[in-house]
C-alpha cells in the first residue's frame, strides 16, 4: 500500500487542476473569504464551531506575509459582524518565521490583539519539527505577556511532545502529518496513538483546555472515556476535525452534546495546498484514492 500512495503523490501534480479542484471542494472552502463564511454559517447551523485558516505558507518575501495577516485581520472582522461562531489557525512559516523571526512575532502580536479587542481567539498551527522551539517560545512569551486568547498545538507523532505539555494553557492535540526520522517521531500507528492518549492525559490532568483532534475512532472512544471520567463538562473541552472528514461522525458527537469544532480552510492557494499535505505524508493519499473512487460510482 505505501508503495501504492508514494505512485499516487507522485502522479498528481498531472492531474488538471480543474479535477484536482472539484475533488478539493469537500475538504477546501474555496478561494475567497465569502466561501469560507458560507461554510462557516453552514457550520453554524449544526451547532458546530469553525476555526478559520488562510492558506499560504513558504512565504519568501515580506510583503507576503504582510498580505497574509491583512488577510486574517479581515477575517475577524467578517466573524464580528456576522456574529459567526469561528476563531483563527495561523502557521508561523506563512507569517514570515522563516524569513525574520521578528517580523513574524510582531505581525502575531497584532493579530492576537486585534482578536482580543473583538472577543476572539488565535491558534498557532504546528508544522514540521524544524519549527517546534520557535512556536511554543513565542505561544509561551505570549501567554507571559498576559495573552490568553492564544492557543498552541501539539503532535503525538513527536517524541518530544509529551516533554512538552508541561504549563500549556490551550492546546488542540492531533496526530501530526509530517514525516519526520525515527530518531524524534515515532512512526508506527499504535505508538502515536498510544503517545495521542498519554498526551491528552497529562493536559487534562493538569487543567488545560484541549482540542481533541482526531478522526480515529479508537482515540475518539478514548478521549470520550477520559473526559467522562473527570467529570469534565463540555465547556472544558471540544472535538475538531476537517472539513469533510467524517462529518457523520461530527454529526454524531453533537448529538451526544459535545462541542465539535471544524477547520475550515479558504485562498487561492487551494492547489498547492492540497499537493503539499499530500506530497508530506503519502498515506493520506490513498485515503484520498478511495474516497474519490467511491464517489465516482454510479
Amino acid at each position: 500500500m505505501a508503495l501504492l500512495d508514494r505512485a499516487i503523490v507522485r502522479a498528481l501534480p498531472a492531474v488538471p487542476r480543474g479535477i484536482v479542484g472539484r475533488l478539493s471542494s469537500r475538504y477546501i472552502a474555496g478561494p475567497t473569504l465569502e466561501d469560507a463564511v458560507r461554510v462557516v454559517r453552514r457550520l453554524n447551523a449544526e451547532g458546530k464551531m469553525a476555526t478559520v485558516d488562510v492558506l499560504g505558507e513558504e512565504i519568501h518575501d515580506a510583503e507576503a506575509a504582510r498580505d497574509i495577516a491583512r488577510a486574517y485581520h479581515q477575517v475577524f472582522a467578517r466573524i464580528e459582524g456576522e456574529k459567526l461562531d469561528a476563531n483563527v489557525s495561523i502557521k508561523l512559516t506563512g507569517l514570515g518565521l522563516v524569513l525574520d523571526e521578528g517580523l513574524c512575532r510582531e505581525l502575531v502580536g497584532e493579530l492576537v490583539r486585534d482578536a482580543s479587542v473583538r472577543g476572539n481567539f488565535v491558534r498557532i498551527d504546528m508544522e514540521d519539527s524544524t519549527t517546534t522551539d520557535a512556536t511554543l517560545a513565542l505561544y509561551r512569551g505570549l501567554r507571559a505577556d498576559g495573552r490568553d486568547n492564544v492557543g498552541v498545538v501539539l503532535q503525538a507523532r513527536l517524541r518530544r511532545t509529551e516533554g512538552d505539555v508541561a504549563g500549556l494553557h490551550n492546546v488542540r492535540l492531533c496526530k501530526g502529518i509530517y514525516v519526520e526520522p525515527p530518531a524524534i517521531a515515532y512512526q508506527d500507528a499504535e505508538e502515536i496513538r498510544a503517545s495521542f492518549r498519554r498526551t491528552l492525559a497529562a493536559l487534562l490532568d493538569q487543567g488545560a483546555y484541549v482540542g481533541i483532534a482526531t478522526h480515529d475512532e479508537s482515540l475518539i472512544d478514548d478521549a470520550l472515556r477520559q473526559v467522562r471520567e473527570r467529570g469534565l463538562s463540555r465547556e472544558q473541552y471540544e472535538f475538531q476535525m476537517l472539513l469533510g472528514v467524517r462529518p457523520e461522525r461530527g454529526d454524531a458527537l453533537v448529538r451526544g452534546g459535545h462541542r465539535l469544532r471544524v477547520y475550515v480552510p479558504f485562498g487561492t492557494h487551494w492547489y498547492e495546498y492540497s499537493l503539499r499535505r499530500l506530497q508530506e505524508n503519502p498515506a493520506i493519499a490513498g485515503y484520498v484514492a478511495a474516497d474519490v473512487l467511491r464517489r465516482l460510482r454510479p
